[in-house]
């Protein structure tokens, strides 16, 4: 299964929040969001990604766009994750009914975790852009944030 492909309306789903709270499809409407898909909490790859995003924030949010990780780990791992990476990027976990949403999205790896993907919603919860890395060791810079933004943007 490939991730969801631009055009698509976002498939329905429940994400947990780290203060237990439930993030769905009603939390993207009215706004563009990035959706970051990674492998696990703790891995090297992981941890260089978010602390890139970190530093790009304020220009992620000057495009008018809230972006959130998403991973199969559980809600603990994510908030511990954050405060050691020291990261502003609210995680969102997958982890139960385990990789439910990354299966939604196209993006469930079968060795239990999400692969590395990016989603661009827009404010009428159709995606809008999307990438998948060709394997977990991907990095996806910044860059690809800022061109999925670009396209959110360009008129359909």
């Amino acid at each position: 299964m490939a991730v969801v492909a631009a055009g698509s309306p976002a498939p329905p789903f429940a994400l947990r929040r780290s203060d237990g709270g439930t993030f769905t499809n009603a939390d993207l409407e009215g706004r563009t969001t990035v959706l970051a898909f990674f492998p696990y909490a703790f891995s090297s790859v992981c941890s260089d990604q978010f602390s890139i995003y970190h530093e790009v924030l304020d220009e992620i949010r000057s495009h008018g766009a809230t972006i959130y990780g998403v991973s199969c780990d559980a809600v603990d791992s994510q908030r511990a994750f954050r405060a050691a990476l020291g990261v502003d990027i609210e995680m969102l976990s997958d982890f139960e009914p385990k990789g439910a949403a990354s299966r939604a999205f196209g993006v469930y790896h079968p060795a239990g975790m999400a692969t590395r993907a990016l989603v661009v919603i827009g404010p009428d919860a159709v995606v809008r852009w999307s990438w998948e890395g060709e394997h977990p060791g991907v990095l996806p810079g910044a860059n690809l944030i800022f061109d999925g933004l670009e396209a959110a943007a360009s008129p359909r």
